[in-house]
């Protein structure tokens, strides 16, 4: 039996970075929460940019990796090597 899926290099990176990703997300969340119970001077300066880069750096994340797969599929070549028709890099007809 054929295995549809395969393991590619591409997509084990893929799969390591938004494991560390997660990692990443959950240490912004365990830290916001940590300096919210913290009775310090500093804490509450912390906890606000805890709480800022927890929704804004997935968002900076999803707008790059949109951003990504736009300019990719309008102009690089697709899966054949081929340039895409609506391409400003085809050579014009003579």
């Amino acid at each position: 039996m054929k295995n549809s899926t395969k393991n590619t290099k591409y997509d084990k990176i893929k799969r390591i970075l938004a494991l560390a990703g997660a990692v990443f997300l959950f240490g912004m969340y365990a830290a916001a929460l940590l300096f919210a119970f913290i009775d310090h001077s500093a804490s509450q300066g912390l906890l606000k940019a805890s709480i800022a880069c927890t929704m804004i750096l997935p968002v900076l994340l999803y707008a790059y990796t949109l951003v990504y797969r736009i300019t990719r599929t309008k102009y690089g070549p697709d899966n054949d090597g081929n340039q895409p028709s609506g391409s400003s890099r085809e050579e014009p007809p003579s």
